[in-house]
């Protein structure tokens, strides 16, 4: 089977290309140039086949190229593929909106708009919030990532490499604890840290949201505890402020819901929405209590390819392959099985140096640290077997304040098959690394 091949192409060549063609401030951690992906694998051109772990950073829980999805953006290009949503509207638009307002946490009526990428329904969030209460400030955690425009940028809790020489940052930002339990910060810790952030920084009354991820993505994969979800909605409450659930990464299933959220019986105002919900098409939404969303100007929200025809046609797809396929369910073995395996490692070959393995349905990731010790995160290790990983065929990456965790986002339609050999390969790297 010619599995693309490019006898004309190479991994090096292109790099060379790259190098000259593009800025180095674009990641390229991988080297990998793909010429086709299919469900959760993925052949370079070079005609080197990898089992892909990482999806194309969460985005692809249904799975490279989809026969549904390609047959539903192929159905939609044959009729149009763009009119701007605010001149000639079309079905398809509503269709998602109304998938979202039923699906999303809460028996409140939800209203949804449609943006293009997870840092503009981030952004939107934030607008709405303000516009809506008449309140500047807005509290954000500690680890966040909200994405890499200014405000998103500014919410974000990671200085480097998101934030290095990009201020002066938007004002009336502030960033509380976030729990984590592993490292020593608790619920009563990340709420006390609220409290005094309106002690010494911003009254409660002049803050218009929080926004939270329920489980942290590029923070390495932290799941906020019910405890803490319940007590931030409690607070919001006590003082009108709007409660931003960022849903971009743990949304669409991953989890083993459609968002995280659920697992916590608590209805956040806003819900952000993007990566998985259209298959690697640029789509987000933003999806509110109805009351809240209609409360925002007439023409202040909007956006030229926001909704565009083709990516609903692709999202309207994802949700049938979802509930079909069962996916939902699936995400859950996924992570049952990965958390196995690499609890055997962590107390095999890895002791000492995995220093915790957690998960949330199909959202995974391993720590590393040095010597056992939580206080010292061993970025090199995670760097080495990563490396290592994708030698042997398997596509990983790293997150974390110190790049010290490895995360897995495999597609939600992996065999067993596939998830067993990649995991086998996952083992043997880590052997090889830490070894070698």
């Amino acid at each position: 089977m010619d599995h693309g091949k490019n006898e004309f192409a190479s991994n090096e060549s292109l790099k060379a290309r790259r190098d000259e063609a593009c800025p180095v401030g674009l990641p390229s951690k991988s080297g990998i140039y793909a010429a086709r992906a299919k469900g959760a694998e993925l052949w370079d051109v070079e005609g080197k086949r990898y089992i892909d772990f990482i999806g194309g950073i969460g985005v692809l829980n249904v799975g490279h190229a989809h026969p549904k999805v390609v047959e539903a953006i192929k159905k939609q290009t044959e009729n149009f593929i763009h009119t701007a949503f605010g001149i000639a509207q079309y079905e398809s638009y509503i269709e998602v909106a109304e998938k979202l307002n039923r699906l999303t946490p809460g028996d409140t009526p939800k209203k949804t708009a449609l943006f293009n990428s997870g840092a503009e329904a981030v952004e939107n969030s934030i607008k709405f919030a303000r516009q809506i209460t008449g309140r500047p400030g807005v509290i954000a955690f500690s680890g966040a990532f909200h994405g890499r425009t200014l405000l998103a940028t500014t919410l974000t809790g990671k200085s480097k490499p998101y934030k290095v020489g990009f201020g002066p940052y938007v004002p009336a930002v502030f960033h509380a604890e976030y729990p984590d339990e592993y490292h020593g910060v608790s619920v009563a810790d990340a709420i006390a840290s609220i409290d005094h952030i309106f002690k010494s920084a911003i009254n409660a009354n002049e803050v218009a949201a929080m926004i939270v991820e329920p489980v942290q993505g590029e923070g390495g994969f932290n799941p906020a505890p019910k405890e803490f979800l319940e007590a931030l909605r409690k607070k919001c409450d006590e003082h009108g402020i709007m409660l931003v659930a960022d849903e971009i990464q743990s949304g669409m299933g991953r989890t083993g819901h459609y968002f995280a959220f659920e697992r916590s019986g608590v209805e956040p105002d806003f819900v952000c929405v993007a990566k998985s919900i259209a298959a690697g098409l640029p789509l987000s939404a933003l999806t509110g209590k109805a009351e809240l969303m209609d409360k925002v100007v007439a023409g202040s929200m909007g956006s030229t390819y926001g909704g565009n025809p083709v990516a609903c046609a692709a999202a309207l797809a994802v949700f049938q392959i979802i509930e079909e396929e069962g996916l939902l369910a699936r995400a859950e073995e996924i992570g049952a099985q990965t958390e196995k395996r690499w609890k055997e490692l962590q107390s095999g070959v890895g002791k000492g140096v995995i220093g915790d393995v957690r998960r949330v349905g199909g959202m995974m990731a391993l720590e590393f640290v040095k010597d056992g010790d939580p206080a010292q995160p061993n970025g090199d290790a995670a760097a080495a077997i990563m490396l290592e990983a994708r030698k042997r065929g398997l596509i990983m990456t790293t997150a974390g304040a110190y790049a010290q965790c490895l995360r897995s986002l495999a597609p939600l339609v992996i065999s067993d098959e596939l998830l067993n050999e990649g995991l086998d390969i996952f083992a043997d790297a880590t052997e090889a690394a830490l070894k070698g």
